[in-house]
């Protein structure tokens, strides 16, 4: 489906880790890197990812998908944990 997340479309706003910025990003499992939820470049390939698999281009699932992430436990740290935990809750949350 190929969707673009802009930081324009997210609900909140977030800090940019523009020293790591140039690191490459989630782009599928796996990937064990740590996720920094504190970056929007760490972010938004996230939630592109997620959006994709959810094949949904709504913004409101985009703006649960924020929140659920907001909620998300800390002991989520690889960016696959990340992945798989927002695309569980997600589904299970939406009708």
């Amino acid at each position: 489906m190929g969707i673009t997340v802009k930081a324009s479309d997210l609900k909140y706003k977030y800090p940019k880790d523009i020293q790591n910025r140039e690191i490459p990003k989630f782009s599928g499992i796996p990937d064990p890197t740590p996720f920094n939820r504190d970056d929007l470049y760490d972010i938004l390939p996230m939630m592109e990812a997620v959006m994709d698999a959810l094949e949904s281009s709504d913004g409101r699932v985009l703006h649960l998908l924020e929140d659920i992430l907001n909620e998300m436990p800390r002991f989520f740290v690889t960016r696959e944990e990340v992945y798989a935990c927002l695309l569980e809750t997600a589904r299970e949350r939406l009708p």
